[in-house]
């Protein structure tokens, strides 16, 4: 009597999580799930493995089971057993990844006119678990969401929220003990580190030293008004845990000169002056493999320092057609980010004054010299992270991350290393590895299962899916993110992305807005 009672609830459980499942965009955490019949890409390097039974309990990883082998009927009896409230995702034929972290991820902002709420579900949608913001509305808007996250208040991946270097600040920062001040100061918020752009090479020695005796991290973009007294190499003697992009990297491989090739009309405000000379900046760097690069990268290597590339958002540099063409943009980018995109003297990234074929022929032989290093420098075991940079330039929350992969591929990465780039190495690199990053016994329930296998063809991830054409010659999309799984909550990806085209349209409508390319 008593099996039957517990066998009777556990049968309206079930039954229940099946029809919440076709109302709800979030389930859990459970306090017991089971992803039943997976392939297991676990994020460390290791070949995928199925079938296997991973067992998680509230937000924990509490068993990783594998239950047979392939085209051979699974015997139940070594499988995990459901207990009474459990919950359970039949993954057969699926793959089961570590939850993405996004290293370089902007929570939206005012220009772009886009919400937490839009680039949360959107990132969610795509795998993305755990987001660095490097940096954004300031320390209290990220904390406050970072918090609520943690809740499961809202809609949200992980956040880690590092502050600009100086942000809130009353005054400039001048001297050292004012840098160690403000560092101090931003621990005391709650931030998880810095992000700066430059400083003088006083002041930046200062606060990354202070900023790494009070256990925190840090990233910089090594934007070109500091550079020439501080570059890559610079940083990383001083402690700085990660390079954004890449500026700063070429200039600590200069041999011939001390500063970029200017033109003498040269101004950094013009932002077509700024991105058109980025474009020629590698080929003004030691050749691949010579003494000086090699000294360099090798270097870097020894003093633990991390690479995000974000190669993405500057891939309209080398193809704008491509770039602003992507078929994503007519169902999930908002019209306020659209125009926001769009050629102009004054808006960041919008580069567009006047760009041609001789601008986007500089960026091929760019992205090649730059790829040559990034992925020699994961050869030689140097640390490579996963990070889109999203909301400039034409790139979209989610998506940009899924293309990062895809070009992290063109540099001569294995399936794998990527995997492991945007996994394991973004924990390490967050000091978060204990907690997430692989799929292991001990470590948060943050997975990405998606029905087709992404080492064979990154666009499966895509919200879009990839095109496949069928054996009778029908034409359809495969694919897409199915569930994400945060800390144990599990979001369905395909509810989110619905939500994120239903915040378009509405803008839309409201605006009586038509996505048109520019000029016409």
């Amino acid at each position: 009597m008593r099996f039957a009672i517990c066998l009777l609830i556990l049968t309206i459980s079930s039954t229940l999580f099946a029809q919440n499942k076709s109302n709800s965009t979030t389930e859990g955490p459970y306090n017991q799930l089971i992803i039943r019949g997976a392939t297991l890409i676990n994020g460390n390097g290791a070949p995928p493995i199925s079938p296997v039974d991973i067992t998680v309990e509230n937000d924990k990883i509490t068993g990783i089971s594998v239950v047979g082998y392939p085209g051979v009927p699974i015997n139940n009896s070594k499988r995990p057993q459901l207990k009474v409230g459990g919950q359970e995702i039949d993954a057969t034929g699926m793959y089961v990844l570590p939850g993405f972290i996004d290293m370089h991820g902007h929570i939206g902002g005012v220009s772009q006119g886009a919400d937490w709420e839009y680039v949360f579900k959107l990132w969610l949608a795509h795998g993305v678990t755990t987001v660095r913001e490097p940096s954004g509305r300031g320390v209290e808007y990220a904390v406050n969401l970072k918090k609520r996250s943690a809740k499961n208040e809202i809609i949200a991946p992980r956040i880690l929220a590092y502050t600009g270097f100086g942000q809130g600040s009353k005054k400039p920062i001048t001297s050292e003990e004012q840098a160690r001040e403000w560092v101090r100061q931003n621990a005391k918020n709650g931030a998880d580190g810095i992000k700066f752009f430059g400083a003088e090479p006083h002041v930046m020695t200062a606060a990354l030293d202070e900023n790494k005796k009070l256990g925190l991290r840090s990233a910089c973009h090594h934007a070109q008004m500091s550079v020439a007294r501080w570059n890559a190499l610079h940083s990383a003697r001083a402690g700085l845990t990660t390079l954004e992009h890449w500026y700063g990297l070429p200039e600590a491989l200069f041999e011939d000169r001390t500063v970029q090739n200017y033109p003498l009309d040269y101004n950094y405000q013009n932002e077509q002056h700024r991105f058109g000379e980025a474009g020629r900046l590698w080929k003004q760097a030691a050749k691949p493999y010579s003494d000086h690069w090699n000294s360099v990268m090798n270097e870097m290597i020894d003093l633990d320092f991390t690479m995000v590339p974000t190669f993405n958002i500057y891939e309209a540099s080398r193809d704008l057609h491509r770039a602003r063409r992507a078929e994503w943009h007519e169902d999930y980018t908002l019209p306020s980010l659209w125009r926001f995109y769009q050629p102009s003297k004054i808006s960041h990234g919008s580069y567009w004054h006047f760009w041609g074929t001789e601008e986007e022929v500089a960026w091929k032989e760019n992205f090649k010299l730059w790829m040559i290093f990034v992925n020699e420098y994961k050869n030689r075991g140097g640390r490579v992270a996963t990070g889109s940079d999203s909301g400039f330039i034409f790139q979209l929350y989610g998506f940009a991350y899924i293309r990062e992969m895809e070009m992290l591929r063109e540099a001569g990465f294995h399936p794998l290393e990527i995997i492991r780039s945007a996994t394991l190495n973004g924990a390490e690199a967050l000091g978060i590895d204990n907690e997430t990053g692989s799929i292991e016994i001990g470590k948060s329930a943050d997975f990405v299962i998606v029905e087709e296998n992404p080492l064979k063809n990154f666009k499966v991830l895509y919200g879009t899916g990839a095109i496949k054409l069928t054996e009778d010659n029908k034409v359809t999309r495969v694919g897409g993110v199915k569930y994400t799984i945060r800390q144990g909550v599990i979001y369905d990806a395909k509810k989110l992305l619905l939500e994120v085209k239903q915040m378009v349209d509405k803008a839309k409508k409201e605006e009586m807005f038509k996505i048109s390319q520019p000029g016409k």
